[in-house]
């Protein structure tokens, strides 16, 4: 498995469709923040703006453009661009959740269709890779995509518009593809100066990461991880560290803490079985690291989680 699929996996992305929206100038919404979402708003026909955070930048938004505001943060959309903006909470008073959301005055010349949705992460687990994506990614029509997205993106258009059987779960798994493509044109085109992402791009310190989250198990060392990347120990540890923004064995452990706590909610094992899954010969050792991490033992995390 790639690294990215492997994060993606261990943060349980979900797709959820809010709506498709018929909305007609002049309208705007201010969708408020929510935690452990990543928003996304496909514009089918028409154009819009949107602006995220309290940095105000506006983006215009045109017909078969896509934008995904990864961490939830509170954005409005609108037209024209100096629209009156309403709240989420206001605009959808009247709407009963089925079929096509429709806001603004109707009979209007510029009118926009979008398709509304969100992805939800775990709670539990993160990762640098997500946590340092930037408040909003704006994917054209005409971005080095290519076909591929303008495709998916098409097909997920007509498919909110027809009732034919099971449209909402393909409509739900594309969506899916598309986050996933997102990143990966990101990490292909985005800023390149970021932690995280320069390891990728990096044969030496990727072979590393590739091996560390195959066999997270492994007791690795300095030693053991420094022959992989074929580099003197000092000179792994500093290029690692400079390219992931961790030392190697914080790393190691961060990623062992986060497999655990999937482990944690999913299997009802003794902490023994899920401390020798991730590299601890002993539950006491595994619980030392644990609570270091989370400031609390596994055990108790556990009964948290639950509750």
């Amino acid at each position: 498995m790639d690294i990215l699929s492997d994060i993606l996996g261990l943060l349980k992305l979900k797709s959820t469709l809010y709506f498709r929206t018929a909305l007609h100038a002049p309208w705007g919404i201010r969708v408020p923040d929510f935690e452990n979402v990543a928003r996304f708003h496909f514009v089918h026909r028409g154009r819009c703006w949107i602006s995220v955070g309290e940095s105000g930048e506006k983006t215009e938004l045109n017909q078969g453009d896509l934008v995904i505001v990864p961490h939830g943060m509170e954005h409005s959309i609108y037209d024209p661009i100096d629209a009156k903006i309403e709240t989420l909470e206001h605009a959808t008073s009247d709407y009963i959740g089925e079929g096509v959301f429709t806001y603004g005055t109707r009979g209007t010349q510029n009118d926009t269709q979008l398709v509304c949705g969100h992805w939800s992460f775990d709670p539990y687990v993160s990762h640098p890779l997500i946590e340092m994506l930037p408040g909003c990614l704006h994917v054209p029509r005409s971005n080095a995509l290519g076909s591929w997205l303008e495709h998916t993106l098409s097909m997920i258009g007509y498919e909110t518009e027809t009732n034919h059987p099971g449209n909402q779960q393909i409509v739900l798994k594309l969506s899916e593809t598309i986050l996933i493509q997102a990143i990966r044109n990101h990490l292909s085109f985005g800023q390149s100066d970021m932690p995280f992402y320069r390891a990728l791009k990096d044969q030496k310190i990727l072979g590393v990461l590739n091996a560390l989250h195959r066999s997270p198990s492994t007791p690795w060392n300095l030693a053991s991880m420094s022959e992989i990347a074929n580099m003197s120990r000092t000179s792994f540890v500093n290029r690692f560290t400079q390219l992931v923004g961790m030392t190697p064995i914080q790393y190691l452990i961060y990623w062992r803490m986060q497999i655990s706590v999937g482990l944690l909610f999913e299997l009802d094992r003794p902490i023994i079985d899920i401390a020798e899954r991730v590299g601890y010969q002993s539950e006491a050792a595994f619980g030392r690291v644990f609570k270091k991490h989370f400031s609390m033992g596994p055990a108790s995390y556990r009964k948290t989680m639950k509750q």
